[in-house]
């Protein structure tokens, strides 16, 4: 997703159903991806960050785009093979009440979007990203026409309640939420809303995405919050715990010229979608992305350390050596990471120097800073398996 030039008071910016909640709670509202949606609230994005480790933290997510997908027949395998047609995701594998994530791609193999995946019933839930949706919806639509039904959920709300008490917060509610695993998707009752519940989020920590009418929000939100272990966070914290999990941000670590084989993304492409499989290929880039599963890509996501205090930005030149003129790659996510209280950044280098461990110097203000390749994620995942 990318931020937008308009300023929060902007008429033209789009606002969700939380907009009022946000402003009392003290919101610093920002543009992004056409709305207006907070970036932090009085305690800060370091404090925000910390207590979604250590407790819970409420995000308006608002902004994402939801689709339902129906085959015209009415059967899931229907609309699971349908979709196949634009993903490299196996998503007729893909068990009732569950989840996974996928990848638009283009002709040439590169990603057009990354989005979530539930199957429920006959039909399909995905959540795509909100500066994409638009053309996410057309896609679908030229690409599937005929064969399923591509519609955008525009009256629900959609909140990420993320950290180690999630479970106990909604709980509270009651929501049944205990016996769900990482990756289970379920449609349950919450303070009398119909709300389809996911396990899952985007910071690495265990939570739950929870799609609620958009007029059941607000006291869905204030209920949450009313829990001890709950506090609100915006965007910046978002940003800072999806980097320590080594999670792409698309039109950043991800997009149309980059393949999933090089976004280190390619546990996502399930055996039987590869060469050899059941259902081999079949999607926009087969060639590109098949070939470059079996021979590898030129170059390769990775995550990276820089040495001392100073953060290390995107865009900032990737050198192999400290004197050498000519950069082999570049920074794509970068800031200073709460948890390891250090810098901690991602980029693309080429693939013989994507090993952990290997030394590389960013750009830093003009000078040369020393980088280590490190795994991803940055910080381990603490999901609930």
């Amino acid at each position: 997703m990318t931020d937008e030039t308009r300023t929060p008071g902007d008429e033209a910016l789009l606002r969700t159903p939380l907009h009022d909640l946000h402003l009392a709670l003290g919101g610093k509202m920002v543009a992004f991806a056409g709305y207006a949606l907070p970036v932090q609230y009085p305690a800060g994005v370091l404090k925000e960050h910390l207590h979604t480790r250590a407790a819970a933290s409420l995000f308006d997510v608002s902004h994402m785009g939801q689709i339902a997908i129906r085959a015209a027949s009415g059967l899931w395998e229907d609309a699971a093979l349908a979709l196949e047609t634009v993903t490299c995701a196996d998503v007729l594998g893909l068990a009732p009440g569950r989840q996974r994530y996928g990848l638009f791609t283009n002709e040439n193999g590169g990603i057009l979007d990354d989005f979530m995946f539930a199957r429920e019933g006959d039909a399909l839930a995905l959540v795509v990203n909100g500066a994409c949706k638009a053309a996410d919806l057309a896609h679908l639509r030229a690409r599937l026409d005929g064969a399923a039904s591509v519609r955008m959920i525009e009256d629900r709300a959609l909140l990420a309640l993320q950290g180690p008490m999630a479970e106990a917060a909604l709980a509270a509610l009651g929501a049944p939420v205990g016996t769900m695993r990482f990756m289970d998707a379920r449609r349950m009752t919450i303070l009398g809303a119909d709300c389809f519940v996911t396990r899952s989020g985007y910071t690495g920590e265990d939570g739950f995405e929870i799609s609620v009418p958009a007029e059941a929000a607000r006291a869905l939100a204030e209920a949450l919050l009313d829990h001890e272990a709950v506090e609100p966070a915006g965007l910046g914290a978002r940003d800072s715990l999806r980097l320590e999990a080594g999670l792409c941000l698309y039109g950043a670590d991800i997009d149309e010229t980059t393949t999933p084989v090089e976004a280190d993304l390619a546990w996502s492409i399930q055996k039987t979608r590869r060469a050899g499989g059941a259902r081999q290929g079949g999607f926009p880039g087969t060639e590109v992305i098949l070939r470059q599963l079996i021979e590898g890509a030129p170059r390769r996501r990775v995550g990276l350390r820089p040495e001392g205090r100073a953060p290390v930005r995107a865009g900032a030149p990737l050198f192999a050596d400290e004197d050498v003129a000519a950069p082999v790659g570049h920074v794509t996510s970068g800031g200073f990471s709460p948890t390891l209280q250090a810098p901690a950044a991602m980029g693309y280098v080429p693939a013989a120097l994507a090993e952990p461990g290997r030394r590389l110097f960013a750009e830093l203000r003009g000078r040369r800073v020393p980088a280590l390749v490190a795994p991803l994620p940055l910080v381990p995942t603490s999901y609930k398996r």
